[in-house]
């Protein structure tokens, strides 16, 4: 069985985690919050197929640690989502340097703000030569001469495209005009 991490799965991603686990994979979610935890596995058909990894990634010996027993339980991981935050800079590196002790391919998924640098991303974010390394950017929308932000349900759908076009590059709403940002 394929194996897929989701790093914020039991937030705005939280429908991303269930449609892996719809689409055959294991899902790993690193999670600290158990009742948002417990709240993801009970939209599951199939709960045996989500394990909650319970660890503060920016602890980084603990994501290690996690990281490396979850791979040994359910074999590598083939598929990452992650959505992490600007204060765990060496997460995404650790994350990396787990799954590349395996020599097989898999897909990083980069799910990254309105604000971020995509080309500094590309250039700066760890990832191994096994690694299709792809950037799903967040924009906003635009109705009726306003704009908001995108709903967790837009931003699931749009990362699920993401994943299923395998695009190296995809934006979710629009990133123009700048002004317009909410």
């Amino acid at each position: 069985m394929r194996h897929a991490l989701v790093v914020g799965g039991t937030g705005m991603l939280s429908a991303v985690t269930i449609w892996l686990e719809n689409n055959g994979y294991h899902v790993s979610v690193i999670a600290r919050d158990v009742q948002r935890m417990e709240k993801v596995i009970a939209k599951s058909q199939r709960p045996s197929r989500i394990t909650p990894v319970m660890v503060d990634y920016r602890n980084h010996n603990e994501l290690r640690k996690r990281l490396s027993e979850v791979s040994e339980k359910h074999g590598a991981i083939d598929l990452v989502v992650a959505w992490i935050h600007s204060d765990a800079k060496h997460a995404l590196h650790i994350i990396n340097q787990v799954i590349a002790k395996s020599t097989h391919h898999w897909n990083l998924f980069h799910v990254l703000g309105s604000s971020a640098d995509l080309l500094q991303f590309k250039q700066t974010s760890p990832h191994s030569e096994h690694c299709n390394y792809h950037q799903i950017q967040l924009g906003f929308v635009i109705e009726h001469n306003h704009s908001r932000w995108l709903s967790n349900k837009e931003i699931s759908d749009g990362v699920i495209e993401a994943i299923k076009k395998g695009v190296p590059t995809y934006t979710v709403g629009v990133m123009e005009p700048w002004e317009l940002r909410p």
